[in-house]
């Protein structure tokens, strides 16, 4: 092959000397930069480079073939030094692992890479589903999360009918009771009374829309709960500083675990609003802090507090990874470090209880909202201000917490008559 023609296959997308993706050495530096230790660098370099190989070979672009689908057909294809059957799972999971810290480590490099996992395309809905879906939006104007469940109950209500959704109004008692009555063979009461209330709000928009010649809203009977029937589930102060004390800052994520467990300690946020704060919602110079509630869209300004605005400021110089697109203040401490996520922070809460030697009922991220709104009402706050701060909209949302403030209701006790 003469000199030209080298030059023209290296400039060829794909080819082992294409000068557009041949950032191996770059790649390697950000690896290492972002806490990848030597083995674990080999490791990916040694698939990496069969990926790149199999793109040769079939004559692929390599940016275009980087994606899970792209990955899961290398692997279809791969045969390994040692075996000629199909490609382990634990190999699978390195494999994807390591191409795609490649990806992330290219888009960080601004070489163009195509989208990891696109996001799904929306199922198409029936017409009748389609107008119900349009109408909760337009009527009520309800989260998209509740929408979705209203949709799900609605599909398998009408899964329940003889006919499927032609049949709708046809529709009796007897099909919302058979609804109901399966439900409750197997989850929760809270579920099912969750569940009688998205179909209530579809027998309405049947009725509505005169699908329906009778509102059989009134005919769906869901297990009776009575409010507040148990206390919330709240930790002692005492535990909540133990849990505090038990994480290692040292050590990643040690910062990062401390700075969101003292955000919803200190101001009983939740784990949604946690994990949606953005960098620039911490106004550093007015210290204030910006907070979405995560069903209503509503925004509240919450004083940046000065241990607060510590542990933030120590999290985001010394362990928030560098070359990230991301405006999430809250990521994972791996590649290619995806915003946190809830199970990911319940996780953690339940590992730094056992290192504390704390043991509860229920331990998860909620549990620190009911601390502090226990704490506050124990302290004498105006049950108003605490209910306004945790996004309550009715009093009885926070009066509930009165009922384990332990501290108040020993100054209200009458005295045992003899």
């Amino acid at each position: 092959m003469s000199p030209n023609e080298k030059a023209a296959q290296a400039r060829q997308p794909g080819t082992a000397g294409s000068s557009t993706l041949d950032h191996e050495e770059a790649v390697v530096r950000l690896w290492k930069k972002n806490r990848i230790s030597d083995g674990v660098v080999g490791i990916y370099l040694y698939w990496v480079r069969r990926f790149r190989a199999y793109c040769r070979r079939r004559h692929l672009e390599e940016t275009s073939q980087l994606t899970l689908d792209g990955l899961r057909r290398f692997l279809h294809a791969y045969v390994g030094p040692l075996t000629k059957g199909p490609v382990a799972p634990s190999t699978c999971f390195v494999a994807q692992h390591a191409l795609h810290a490649w990806a992330w480590a290219l888009c960080a490099l601004q070489v163009p890479v195509s989208e990891w996992r696109p996001p799904r395309a929306p199922a198409k809905l029936t017409p009748l589903l389609a107008a119900y879906r349009q109408y909760r939006c337009s009527h009520y104007g309800v989260a998209e999360k509740t929408v979705q469940q209203d949709i799900e109950t609605a599909k398998v209500f009408l899964a329940l009918l003889p006919g499927g959704s032609k049949s709708v109004s046809k529709a009796s008692v007897a099909d919302i009771d058979t609804f109901v009555s399966r439900l409750s063979a197997r989850l929760s009461k809270g579920t099912v009374a969750d569940y009688c209330s998205s179909l209530r709000a579809f027998l309405r928009f049947l009725y509505t829309t005169k699908r329906l010649r009778c509102d059989l809203a009134s005919c769906v009977a869901s297990p009776r709960i009575r409010g507040a029937e148990r206390p919330p589930r709240a930790l002692p102060w005492g535990d909540v500083r133990r849990l505090l004390g038990s994480i290692k800052q040292k050590e990643p994520p040690g910062k990062r675990d401390f700075a969101w467990l003292l955000l919803m300690a200190t101001y009983g946020l939740g784990a949604a609003e946690v994990l949606g704060l953005d960098l620039e919602d911490v106004d550093w110079k007015s210290e204030i802090l910006h907070v979405r509630r995560p069903k209503t869209k509503a925004e509240i300004e919450l004083p940046l507090l000065p241990p607060v605005a510590k542990a933030l400021a120590v999290y985001l110089q010394a362990e928030r990874p560098s070359h990230v697109q991301s405006r999430r203040i809250f990521l994972n401490s791996t590649i290619p470090y995806t915003p946190l996520t809830s199970s990911a922070i319940r996780q953690r809460v339940r590992l730094y209880a056992r290192q504390a030697g704390v043991d509860a009922l229920v331990l998860g991220a909620h549990v620190f909202r009911h601390s502090h709104a226990t704490r506050q009402i124990d302290a004498g706050v105006n049950p108003k201000v605490v209910g306004d701060i945790l996004g309550h909209r009715r009093p009885s949302s926070t009066s509930v917490y009165v009922r384990v403030a332990l501290r108040r209701l020993r100054q209200v006790a009458l005295p045992v008559p003899r």
